[in-house]
């Protein structure tokens, strides 16, 4: 058996482990990467984030040919009647991937990190061995960074398999199914059951809660029910499924009643879990916060230099936070005094509309007379009504402290809003004020003059309402 020492073991070649990865090459620490998945990148690159956009995006491209074909045709444009072959778009979106597969490949060589594929299990917490396709390989280390993921839940009566599907085989299927059932009303479900709507497939959503993204307030989640509505997607909400046989979904009303719906595929998106089993995370010796790994501010775990980063250490389970944690545990590593502290992690919702929530919302300062409150529409801002993303009601709020006006919360719901995400972050983790962003110049004709006019009514003097 072949035997390595490294200073730095890596488990977990996703958002939070390849970037860890680079940054403690870039700091000079000898580093091993290991990771058993066909392409690095994790869950996010191979099967999540990126290739979800990927298929969101082409449906989108198709719903405007779809609408240019019709009667009455869209902005004066009219085209012949659409068809889509998905096993190409599919093609197109894993070409995506491969690149940037390719890519994550290149910049962990460039930082001189030796990436291992394989499956790794622990012994105990600083040894683990390998299988690979070449022979076992024993790894000692100084410091591991568990970067294991997450992955999908499933249903004990509705297993993966066949017709029942998660995510992962959603985004690769070869035709659009004709009619298609997505349990649980989440973002995920919700992403691919819209994108799926506009490739022509009848959509039906099966949710216990009694409304869509209970995550979200009711106001960013309303014009997301109102797309679902006019777009003929039937939504069941307060309802549970069962079993799924002979092409139908057993289903319970929110009243109880029982009723099936057809379905040529079964998508499950109930949520998913942290990838704790499979490679000896119980010889490790390290305290559990219920399902997750426990970590304090440092992503330290309560066995000394094993830490945890991503998924695994519990929600919000976003790539993003993987990649930020990732960095701190690097250059703790390296000797640099750091912490994982953020102010706001901002969450996206790639709905139609899109959904955008950084900071307090509504729900969280409920009945409290110290904070200003103040919403700002699209249907006021030229370049929304200009893209036809001014009239589904969407818009900007921001929230703030009554006293000083720092800001304390910023929301948006609305076509393409996940591109103001990074200014609203930006702004709660510089500690800004309305003033600071009334104070700044916003670029017109843009969304993001929204951001700047609620924070105006915020103040007492919109412009543009």
């Amino acid at each position: 058996m072949q035997t390595l020492k490294t200073k730095v073991l890596i488990i977990g070649a996703g958002t939070g482990g390849y970037v860890a990865g680079i940054r403690c090459g870039q700091l000079g620490l000898d580093t091993v990467l290991v990771d058993a998945s066909p392409g690095l990148g994790g869950t996010c690159l191979n099967v999540g984030c990126i290739p979800s956009k990927a298929i969101i995006h082409a449906a989108g491209k198709y719903e405007t040919v779809a609408k240019a074909a019709s009667d009455a045709g869209t902005l004066g444009i009219t085209a012949s009647t659409p068809a889509i072959d998905l096993s190409k778009t599919v093609e197109w979106k894993d070409g995506v991937v491969k690149k940037l597969n390719a890519g994550v490949a290149a910049l962990l060589k460039k930082a001189k990190v030796k990436v291992i594929k394989g499956w790794a299990e622990f012994s105990d917490a600083k040894t683990c061995t390998v299988k690979t396709d070449d022979g076992d390989i024993r790894i000692t280390a100084e410091h591991v960074i568990l970067a294991t993921g997450s992955e999908p839940v499933e249903l004990p009566f509705l297993p993966f398999g066949g017709d029942v599907i998660s995510s992962t085989e959603a985004l690769s299927l070869p035709e659009v199914p004709k009619k298609l059932v997505v349990v649980g009303g989440g973002y995920i479900g919700l992403e691919l059951g819209i994108a799926f709507r506009k490739l022509g497939a009848e959509v039906a959503i099966v949710e216990m809660a009694e409304r869509i993204l209970p995550l979200y307030d009711k106001a960013l989640t309303d014009p997301v029910a109102k797309w679902l509505e006019k777009h003929g997607v039937q939504l069941l909400l307060g309802a549970r499924a069962g079993g799924f046989g002979d092409g139908k979904l057993n289903v319970t009303d929110k009243d109880g009643n029982p009723m099936q719906l057809d379905a040529d595929k079964v998508l499950v998106t109930v949520g998913r879990r942290a990838r704790t089993q499979g490679w000896g995370l119980e010889n490790m010796g390290v305290a559990m916060n219920g399902p997750f790994v426990k970590i304090d501010n440092r992503c330290a775990t309560s066995m000394k230099n094993v830490w945890a980063i991503g998924d695994l250490t519990g929600e919000p389970m976003l790539a993003h936070k993987g990649s930020a944690q990732g960095e701190v545990v690097a250059e703790i590593i390296a000797g640099h005094d750091r912490v994982f502290d953020p102010t706001t992690i901002a969450a996206v919702c790639f709905t139609e509309p899109e959904i955008v929530s950084a900071g307090l919302g509504p729900d969280d300062v409920k009945g409290r007379d110290d904070v200003i409150q103040a919403v700002f529409p699209f249907a006021a801002i030229g370049r929304a009504l200009a893209i036809e993303a001014g009239e589904d009601g969407g818009f900007v709020r921001v929230i703030a402290s009554k006293s000083d006006h720092r800001l304390l919360g910023v929301q948006a719901v609305g076509q393409h809003v996940s591109e103001l995400s990074n200014s609203f972050a930006q702004m709660l983790e510089m500690g800004a004020v309305l003033e600071d962003v009334a104070g700044t110049i916003h670029v017109h004709p843009t969304l993001g003059e929204a951001f700047h006019e609620a924070s105006l009514r915020a103040l007492g003097h919109a412009i543009h309402i």
